[in-house]
């Protein structure tokens, strides 16, 4: 009788700590994990059907002269921007959102708005994804804009922002020739760099300012000149983005 009881007790045991794990497996599971550095605290997804302002790209690539000067290609600026652009319209069902954008002539009169988020996504691409993060954030995305944000809200009536910053540069023939000749003559122990992409996506509450959302693709290939290189290059800008459900 004394087994049978002792056995019907480690039966019980078992059940709950069976019980018990099943409750802090979740839990662990989410400790190791942790919030996403992409993600704003408390935030994971924008509301279905959300109205969101697709600000003035700003795109700009150069061309790698043979001493390594990036030169601005204002043709090859446009022909980015407009493939972005595409690219951006194209997936605009599968974001989950409604899109907008501003008038030619309110970029001009919101350029100092716009340049400000260009300044704090430099911040935050150096702070949250680089070699610089700051202790007061303790690894959050927690950054914003106050009410800054507001005259764009104001002027197109959408309550959250998407700002795309992307530079890239190409090397020249003249640069290619003078980084083989120095592979050379260095026994290829010296090679001088080439070019890299570097892009940034953030989705901002215009209303609050909170950035809810950031993303970096920081490499050294991919042609925004082309159109699938470029759709590729969207394809990773937007990965993890909260879409509207």
């Amino acid at each position: 009788m004394l087994e049978l009881c002792s056995a019907s007790a480690l039966q019980r045991s078992i059940f709950r700590l069976g019980a018990l794990a099943l409750l802090v497996l979740p839990v662990a599971a989410a400790l190791a994990t942790g919030p996403s550095k992409n993600l704003a605290p408390g935030f994971r997804e924008l509301p279905a059907g959300a109205t969101v302002l697709v600000a003035p790209l700003d795109v700009e690539l150069f061309e790698i002269d043979a001493g390594g000067i990036p030169e601005p290609r204002a043709d090859w600026t446009d022909t980015a921007r407009r493939l972005i652009r595409e690219e951006l319209e194209r997936r605009r069902v599968d974001l989950g959102v409604q899109t907008t954008e501003l008038a030619e002539d309110a970029t001009d009169e919101l350029g100092e708005v716009l340049s400000l988020q260009g300044a704090v996504s430099e911040a935050i691409a150096a702070h949250q994804f680089g070699e610089l993060p700051l202790p007061t954030k303790n690894g959050q995305l927690d950054w914003t804009f106050g009410d800054a944000m507001q005259p764009l809200q104001q002027k197109t009536g959408a309550r959250y922002g998407l700002f795309i910053w992307v530079r890239d540069g190409y090397t020249s023939a003249a640069r290619k020739a003078t980084m083989a000749l120095t592979a050379i003559l260095s026994l290829g122990h010296v090679i001088p760099g080439g070019a890299r992409q570097l892009a940034y996506a953030s989705l901002v509450d215009l209303e609050g300012g909170r950035v809810l959302w950031f993303n970096r693709v920081v490499r050294g290939r991919g042609d925004l000149r082309d159109p699938a290189a470029a759709a590729e290059t969207v394809d990773e800008l937007l990965k993890n983005f909260p879409v509207g459900r």
